[in-house]
Parts: structure tokens; sequence; C-alpha cells
């Protein structure tokens, strides 16, 4: 029997994923080379990574590597911190277009104006920010420690940047006070509570599961509320067989591979980053080959980002 033309299709891609896959194999051993992907990465980019990870593992991985090329999948400030962890490496980039509306939301010139207004107050930030902003800051966190980060500080008032959502998540264990800076994360923020109760009518067996990033309101109205590693391992061990996600939709890959027997239902078809999806193998490979593009931090810069990034890195 004739194949259709779909057929003929899904054939082909499937050809050139595995030539694809093969010359990356090669150029990996040639160039000494690893592969960081974040989980908001496509399916294809985390099936050929040598570490999947959220924000904060990645960056341990980058600050511990022994190889010579880092390729970081994912967005341009994780790239940054990447080159910042491990000066000495060549970091590259799949597509320099990978940007991120949140970071380009906080500025190093706001931020100290902000510090000016409150002398008093620590800066913890978000490690989704531009290396420009970790230079000024105290002390970077990521969803997963920023808890234990802003309560191991030394300081009554905390300026809290660039994520108001997960701010206000993190406002509900301390004592600290929070001031937060007006940004958000363009893909979390569109989850809407009426999204979610739309969601848990239609699957009634299912648990809530949301990121930090999200509105205020649609965290409350989780069973569970953690960063992607979190979500992941929550999900992996409970005993429920059925999860609404409120989170990106990358996460699905892993999701799926910890739990095939498992059902995954994202609360909105929405929870797409645009920007890490510009990624793909091809770009992958083709960086290795040319080595470009790279991530380049001035040293200026970097030695004061490194700091604020080491001592998150310290947090117990």
């Amino acid at each position: 029997m004739a194949m259709t033309m779909d057929q003929l299709a899904k054939q082909r891609k499937e050809e050139q994923n595995r030539e694809l896959k093969e010359r990356l194999m090669q150029l990996k051993k040639e160039r000494n080379a690893i592969i960081l992907a974040h989980y908001y990465q496509r399916d294809e980019i985390q099936e050929v990574a040598d570490f999947r990870g959220d924000s904060f593992l990645l960056a341990q991985k980058a600050a511990q590597t022994d190889a010579d090329v880092i390729v970081f999948c994912g967005v341009h400030f994780m790239g940054e911190s990447a080159k910042i962890l491990a000066p000495d490496k060549t970091v590259l980039i799949p597509d320099e277009r990978a940007g991120c509306p949140m970071a380009d939301m906080v500025n190093a010139e706001g931020l100290l104006d902000l510090k000016r207004k409150h002398p008093k107050a620590k800066v913890v930030t978000y490690i989704n920010s531009s290396a420009e902003v970790k230079a000024v800051t105290d002390i970077c966190c990521t969803s997963s420690n920023a808890v234990k980060v802003v309560n191991s500080l030394d300081a009554d008032e905390i300026i809290f940047a660039p994520d108001k959502n997960l701010g206000r998540y993190v406002q509900q264990f301390t004592d600290k006070k929070m001031i937060l800076w007006e940004g958000y994360c363009n893909t979390h923020d569109l989850l809407t509570l009426k999204d979610v109760e739309e969601m848990k009518a239609k699957y009634p067996n299912a648990q809530f599961v949301a990121h930090p990033e999200c509105r205020p309101e649609v965290a409350a109205a989780a069973d569970f509320v953690g960063s992607t590693t979190a979500i992941l391992k929550y999900c992996r061990e409970t005993d429920c067989d059925e999860f609404i996600i409120g989170t990106e939709d990358g996460t699905g890959y892993q999701l799926r591979k910890d739990s095939p027997h498992k059902k995954f239902y994202f609360a909105s078809k929405y929870l797409v980053c645009p920007n890490m999806k510009v990624n793909n193998l091809k770009k992958v490979v083709r960086a290795l080959e040319t080595m470009q593009p790279q991530i380049y931090v001035p040293p200026v810069i970097a030695d004061k980002a490194r700091q604020a990034l080491e001592r998150m890195l310290q947090v117990q």
C-alpha cells in the first residue's frame, strides 16, 4: 500500500532527525561538548540532552562540568548564567533570538534606583534576569529555592525582582517585608482561574499542580505548587493518576517519560513559551559546527553577577 503524503513527510522527518543525531554525537565528541536543555525545550532537544533540568539544576551543571563547550538549550539569560559560572568554557546558544520577556522587564538602572529608596533592603533577583541586573543584586534565586534564599538573608526588607507572582508566593512563607518589582512571566501569567475551573470540571479526578509564576489566585487553587522540578517529582511520586498541569507544556516530555501510565492535561493551550521553542535539533547541530552564536558577558559584569549566583548555590 502506498504511503500518504503525511506518512512520507513523517518518514522523512524521522530520517532527518536520525542523521542530525548522528552528526550531533560526532560533534560532541570532537568539541568535548555537553548539551544542557531546559524542561521547556522541544521534545527533540530534550531527547539528545546530556542533562535536562530547571534553571537551578542547569546552573549547577554548568558550574561543575569538565566539558570545554556548553550548548545551552534555553533562553539567553540561562546561557549568560552558564558563562558567568564557567567563564573558561565556550557557551553556545542555538538561537540568539531566544530571549525572555520577563527578564527584559527589569534593568540595572531601575533596580539601583529602587535600592536607593530602600537602603536597608537586600536585593533578591530571580535567575530569569540579565547579567547586568544580577551584577547589582545581593543574591539570586530560582523558583525551587526562592523561599530558602529570602529567609537566609539578614534583612527585614527584601527587594524582589522581577517576578511579582513568585514574590507573592514567597511572601506567604516569610515574615520579611517584600518590595516587589512589577514583572511577570508572559506564559504563566496567561493562565486564569477560569481556565483551571473549566479543566477541573472536565477532569474531576485530576489534581491541579501549578508553578509559582502563575497568578496568586491560580496558585491558591492548586493541590500542589512548586518549581518545575518539584512538580515533576510530585507527579511521579504521588498516588494520583491524573493531573492538570499549570506550567509550560515542554514539561510534558519528562512527565510522560517518568510516568507513562499516568494522564496529564495542560491547564491551557496557551502554556507555550515561544522563546523556548525557537531552538530545534538542526540549530543545535549548526551551533556546534560553526561554534556560534557564543555567549559573551563583559568581565566587569560577570565578576559581580557571579557573586550573586554563587551565593544562591551555597544556600542549603
